[in-house]
């Protein structure tokens, strides 16, 4: 199944290296099972007012090994919770990146891009071609675009969801 490709535009929010699941979401808020109350604590453990600043559909940048630490779920939900339509970095903890996929949260892994947009700059990122523009000063950067299954898992909602459609599908059809 072919679809359109989802473009993705919001302010950056710009951290550096090595931000840990505990500073995006920190473990004292682990009993927290839903997604909206973990959206309130969400960067927290970096920037207490992240929550009362951003914007829906704002778009964090990050530098090298974002999501490093605890490979738990709570600290992408908060994101995708909060509001924040990507993550663009310029490297990722491998079972971040996956749990964001899960979830349905487009990350992006791009250096030149992580290292080059700056606080504030108006972002759009190309789920197709990975394409992240940098609207504010008109400079393109490239990073690996999503194949249509990975996309039909980020529209969907996440994996569970296109899931629950696919088994739906054949059941209809």
């Amino acid at each position: 199944m072919v679809h359109d490709s989802i473009k993705i535009r919001g302010k950056a929010w710009k951290f550096g290296d090595n931000v840990d699941t505990d500073q995006i979401l920190p473990g004292i808020y682990l009993n927290i099972v839903e997604p909206q109350e973990l959206a309130k604590h969400c960067m927290e453990g970096i920037d207490k007012e992240f929550v009362r600043k951003m914007a829906k559909g704002d778009v964090v940048i990050g530098g090298t090994n974002f999501g490093c630490g605890s490979s738990r779920e709570h600290a992408p939900i908060s994101l995708k919770a909060v509001g924040v339509s990507a993550v663009i970095a310029a490297s990722f903890a491998r079972i971040f990146f996956r749990n964001c996929i899960n979830i349905g949260l487009p990350v992006f892994e791009s250096p030149e891009a992580a290292k080059a947009i700056e606080q504030g700059h108006e972002v759009e990122a190309d789920m197709a071609s990975g394409e992240v523009k940098d609207l504010t000063t008109g400079k393109a950067y490239k990073a690996a675009g999503f194949p249509p299954l990975v996309q039909g898992i980020i529209r969907a909602g996440g994996l569970v969801e296109y899931a629950k459609q696919q088994l739906k599908a054949r059941q209809e059809g």
